[in-house]
């Protein structure tokens, strides 16, 4: 497995604020790939789409990122073909607000893990909302080991042994729950860092998680982590 970062410099047709910026740059994404009818069916199917990304950066302290202004947008995905689809199609593509100008891909190099944190927001969907206010800390924990196994299970077509330790601490970052505007409804999520332990297959999902994003929503910009290394 290897996780593979395109950056993509982009220009910026209209201002962006940060909490729709995720539903903009998903739209940007997705409108190319409907043009390619093979990803036109990942798009449209109900299935993890092993690819993930982040907001533009630099980050505007005003939270409104700049019209007629460049910024950079890190996609980042554990599918190779994925991968140079981005590469390639993102380049020049454009839309009502976004205008790639450059692009480049590099691999990101596995190395021994001590944490991963969040760039952006975490995201469990319930029923009813915000996942504190209806459900356990035991629950989220689940959720969040259960997504990444079934994460690995798909991609590399197995069934690994649920029985390990995935991380020793978990630590929630904000004080109050993050929005993200998806379909005009604003989704509540948090920003996290968990310590990763030394098991080996711990160490492998955490490395997958930087490609694929963890927990939900990662194809709309939710669950983008960076790594710390030991």
């Amino acid at each position: 497995m290897k996780v593979f970062e395109i950056s993509l410099l982009v220009f910026l047709i209209n201002n962006i604020n940060l909490d729709k910026s995720y539903s903009k740059i998903g739209n940007f994404i997705d409108s190319a790939m409907i043009k390619n009818p093979k990803f036109k069916k990942l798009h449209e199917k109900n299935t993890y789409k092993n690819y993930c990304f982040c907001s533009f950066y630099p980050l505007e302290k005003s939270r409104i990122y700049r019209k007629k202004s460049n910024y950079t947008i890190k996609i980042r995905t554990i599918d190779k073909e994925i991968a140079n689809f981005f590469n390639e199609k993102l380049l020049n593509h454009y839309d009502n607000n976004i205008k790639a100008l450059t692009s480049s891909i590099r691999i990101i190099n596995k190395k021994p893990i001590e944490k991963i944190y969040s760039i952006t927001p975490t995201i469990i969907k319930t029923e009813e909302g915000y996942w504190k206010n209806n459900t356990t800390l035991e629950e989220f924990e689940r959720r969040l080991k259960e997504n990444l196994i079934k994460k690995y299970n798909l991609i590399n077509d197995t069934n690994i042994n649920e029985k390990f330790t995935l991380y020793s601490t978990i630590e929630f970052k904000n004080r109050k729950p993050i929005a993200i505007v998806y379909k005009n409804n604003k989704i509540l999520g948090d920003k996290i860092s968990i310590n990763i332990t030394g098991n080996k297959i711990a160490q492998e999902l955490a490395y997958m998680s930087l490609g694929t994003g963890i927990l939900e929503m990662n194809a709309r910009g939710a669950g983008y982590v960076n790594a710390k290394i030991i």
